[in-house]
């Protein structure tokens, strides 16, 4: 192995550092915006709808015969 190929090695590795750096600072910001998006989707949700009442009410009122 001579010091060209030494040379060329050393730079490839160090393109392939700086290209997963990158990928990953993406792959951050992607994730930071679905969190963001999820939290607004949340934040939109009336808690007064869809969950019935603890209280037993409405417990045993319906029954699921799906098959």
């Amino acid at each position: 192995m001579d010091v060209t190929n030494i040379a060329n090695m050393a730079t490839q590795l160090s393109n392939v550092r700086a290209q997963q750096t990158q990928e990953t600072a993406v792959l951050k910001k992607a994730i930071d915006i679905q969190a963001e998006g999820a939290l607004q989707l949340l934040a939109s949700i009336d808690p007064s709808q869809g969950i019935a009442p603890i209280d037993g009410s409405n417990m045993g009122q319906t029954i699921d015969v799906r098959v």
